[in-house]
């Protein structure tokens, strides 16, 4: 990525909420979310189920709008329904579902699922449309004699691969992946992931990788975002959050995952074990929300919530033990 591209925001979230009235109550997903994905650059949002990561995917891309915030793509306000969006705004971001099965028509064949999108957005027919289907059929990989094939008769890696060409067909810059890998097997989820760093490069395109994986993230994104109950908590270059790891959810969740060498090993916190479960959204704790299972948490995380700061150049925390260190360095 170089140094120009790395200057350009392509796309900027700020304070962004959004609310899911339930007959128990008010259900916040996203309690203000702030962060800025670069052209060129995979960002990686990752946190347990129920953290709120698809949710903000899915305002990005449209499926609903926000209660609060803003949502700037190269500097427009895109934040409403996609129904609303201009036709240029919905060709330019564009998604992939986590379930490849199920985000796939069963009556028709690749030929018909790649087309549609090519004939939408791009205006194609005729002998123009089939040599555009047969290159992004082979743009993901996969030969032209799986055009007539319907979806059932293939894997379901080779069905994430023509989901993620159904993405690419309208010429998109950004892709939502969400969970692009969480449906399959670890051999297959290394497939698809070279894939998409393979595309990313050649294409130029940015992504927003939305996952729970950590091992995917450590190989793949430039940058990692950590949700957790509706907020960001760290945010760091990839290398620098798995070396650093600052907050104590982060930990927590570097802990649990398997390494590869000695070296990764080191690396792995020891000190901040996994306990308890995320909190229910519609009864969030005072303060910090991470304090009710947090092994470090002191009175104030109780009562006050921390603020996002800034403890080394691009790396970010919402954690009062690591405000209080910065506040007395500064």
């Amino acid at each position: 990525m170089s140094e120009a591209a790395a200057r350009e925001k392509i796309l900027e979230v700020s304070r962004l909420r959004k609310e899911f009235q339930t007959r128990q109550g008010t259900l916040v997903a996203v309690a203000g979310v702030d962060f800025a994905i670069n052209e060129s650059e995979i960002y990686g949002l990752v946190g347990e189920s129920g953290s709120g990561k698809s949710t903000v995917g899915s305002m990005i891309v449209g499926m609903y709008g926000s209660n609060g915030g803003e949502i700037l793509f190269r500097g427009e306000d895109i934040d409403r329904p996609a129904a609303k969006r201009s036709k240029e705004l919905k060709r330019q971001i564009q998604l992939v579902f986590q379930d490849p099965g199920g985000s796939l028509n069963p009556r028709q064949t690749i030929r018909q699922i790649l087309a549609l999108p090519l004939k939408l957005h791009r205006g194609l027919s005729g002998a123009a449309l089939e040599e555009a289907v047969q290159e992004t059929v082979e743009k993901v990989g996969l030969p032209r004699s799986y055009l007539d094939k319907y979806p059932q008769a293939i894997g379901g890696g080779e069905k994430q691969l023509i989901c993620i060409g159904r993405a690419l067909a309208p010429d998109p810059s950004f892709i939502v992946l969400d969970e692009p890998t969480s449906a399959l097997d670890v051999s297959i989820q290394a497939k698809i992931s070279n894939k998409l760093l393979e595309l990313q490069e050649q294409l130029g395109l940015s992504y927003l990788f939305i996952t729970h994986n950590l091992c995917l993230v450590r190989n793949l994104v430039h940058r990692t975002a950590i949700m957790y109950l509706g907020q960001l908590c760290e945010t760091a270059v990839t290398e620098e959050f798995f070396t650093h790891p600052l907050h104590p959810y982060t930990q927590m969740l570097l802990a649990s995952i398997p390494v590869m060498s000695e070296r990764e090993e080191a690396y792995k916190p020891t000190e901040v074990e996994s306990v308890g479960e995320i909190p229910n959204p519609i009864h969030r704790p005072d303060g910090c929300g991470f304090h009710t299972r947090c092994p470090l948490c002191m009175d104030r995380c109780k009562t006050e919530p921390p603020v996002m700061t800034e403890v080394s150049p691009g790396h970010y925390v919402s954690c009062h033990l690591h405000a209080n260190i910065a506040a007395k360095e500064a």
